[in-house]
């Protein structure tokens, strides 16, 4: 059986697409994130809870202050990204729920009144989304380098607040000489697929 998706989409949103280890200068503009998220939007969350944020690391200021945070490996790509991207997840995003999900406004009260149960479906649904945004870096013909070798509290205090979870770093762009290394294997179907 083939897929609905023609082979060359399947191929720049999974077979050719790599993570980026290098990055031309080439800048990766506001409409060009905007354009991503208008698209991975859609993607499906839990009662359309949607507690994916963004945090766009553009200023050179910023950028110094991320890189100290980031694991010794993983400084030097992200100095030279032309976009950073501080995925996380918000701990709140309950509040918005009569909003995004009006079918039942109660569902705030009634699944995400406790801190706990909010932590554990925000970490959950932004790590869905997390995956949708990639997807849509490779759809706008960019790389993306994700990476969570970081110091989680050392970012969240630096660029975040204690309602938000970092999950990733993102470096975004057009890749550059050497970016990628060798590809690593997959697991083939029957050895992640079980049918009972």
């Amino acid at each position: 059986m083939s897929l609905a998706l023609d082979p060359a989409a399947q191929d720049l949103l999974f077979r050719e697409a790599r993570t980026a280890n290098t990055f031309t200068d080439e800048p990766v503009t506001d409409e060009q994130v905007q354009a991503i998220y208008d698209l991975v939007k859609y993607g499906p969350t839990a009662f359309n809870q949607t507690p994916l944020r963004i945090t766009l690391v553009r200023s050179p200021e910023a950028r110094e202050r991320l890189v100290q945070h980031l694991a010794e490996g993983n400084r030097p790509k992200t100095a030279a990204a032309p976009l950073v991207a501080i995925l996380s997840a918000d701990n709140e995003f309950h509040e918005e729920l009569p909003h995004l999900f009006p079918a039942m406004p109660q569902v705030k009260d009634l699944f995400f009144a406790e801190r706990p149960a909010r932590e554990n479906a925000a970490t959950l649904n932004a790590a869905l989304q997390a995956a949708y945004f990639i997807v849509g870096v490779r759809a706008a013909g960019l790389a993306a380098g994700p990476m969570t070798g970081f110091d989680s509290e050392g970012v969240r205090k630096e660029f975040l607040d204690d309602d938000h979870t970092p999950l990733m770093v993102v470096n975004i762009g057009r890749p550059g000489p050497d970016a990628w290394y060798p590809r690593s294997p997959r697991l083939e179907f029957d050895q992640v697929v079980t049918t009972v």
